[in-house]
């Protein structure tokens, strides 16, 4: 094994140890060993960390653009080495980090899809009414209430334990990116499911997991994506829908209707109030849709 390609592997056990998400940890990994594979000649080894500079990154940045990669992979992937160059210079393995004198690409600036309230509402009344042949209708149902009810992620969805819910007082313990918590009121629609699903819920010892597959285990983030875009496509015809979608229609639907922003921004867990920003230019460009077909002199 290459000295670089040991530095890369105790990188990606620091970041097990500092419970970075699984799955940053895979895309770094991914990521990573591309790094690795393209500096590696054909039967030869990749430099050493010391004797990257700025020109081969940029090279290698410049091989993966040819490649057509999105802005938003470049961005990543660039992401990856700076970090890992972080991680060797806090280790005095190299002096510099080289990642850090690279520009990051530039990514566009796009608006996320954001279903209307009553597409929405029209969506979870469709999974309550039970209009599928469903395994387990009481817990799909809760499932799409706790991810617009709430505006959760898919893994912080999954992530629910029964002891991070209060029944009595609608709050949820979220346990969200870096390990942080916050707390998220959840309304009378999330409650009422919450009860019927917890009712028929099957009782395995020692699985605290609130959403369970058909096994009795944890509920994936995969099995909730596949949950999601089956009932968007049965009930709405609608294959773009995806549980990320509900939590922008649930940030989206809280501005329009006048809630703070930077409330928002503590019930969805951003660490930035530049993250929340975005809902307010997907408003904006809401009402000037409405301007568009409602104004006389549009």
């Amino acid at each position: 094994m290459s000295e670089l390609e040991q530095q890369i592997e105790r990188f990606l056990e620091e970041l097990a140890r500092r419970n970075v998400s699984p799955h940053t940890r895979k895309s770094y990994g991914s990521d990573l060993r591309q790094f690795l594979e393209y500096f590696t000649p054909p039967g030869g080894e990749p430099p050493a960390a010391g004797e990257f500079d700025a020109l081969k990154i940029r090279e290698w940045l410049a091989d993966l653009y040819e490649q057509r990669l999105a802005a938003v992979s470049l961005r990543r992937k660039l992401a990856a080495v700076r970090m890992l160059f972080q991680f060797l210079v806090r280790e005095g393995r190299v002096t510099v980090n080289p990642g850090r004198l690279v520009r990051t690409p530039k990514a566009p600036q796009t608006l996320p899809a954001v279903p209307t309230p009553e597409q929405t509402n029209g969506l979870i009344d469709g999974v309550a009414s039970r209009q599928l042949e469903r395994p387990h209708p009481a817990r799909d149902r809760a499932i799409f209430e706790f991810l617009y009810g709430c505006g959760l992620r898919v893994s912080e969805l999954v992530g629910l334990n029964l002891d991070d819910v209060d029944r009595e007082e609608r709050w949820i313990r979220v346990r969200g990116k870096g390990r942080k918590e916050r707390q998220v009121p959840f309304g009378g629609k999330a409650a009422e499911a919450l009860d019927l699903y917890l009712a028929e819920r099957p009782v395995k010892p020692g699985e605290r997991a609130v959403f369970l597959n058909h096994r009795g285990g944890r509920l994936t983030d995969r099995g909730v994506r596949g949950i999601v875009k089956l009932y968007a496509v049965a009930l709405g015809g609608d294959s773009s829908l995806h549980p990320h979608s509900l939590r922008h229609a649930y940030a989206t639907h809280l501005l329009s209707d006048g809630a703070d922003l930077r409330a928002i921004q503590e019930l969805l867990g951003h660490a930035r109030l530049s993250t929340t920003q975005k809902y307010t230019q997907v408003s904006l460009t809401e009402l000037l849709a409405v301007y568009d077909r409602a104004h006389p002199k549009a």
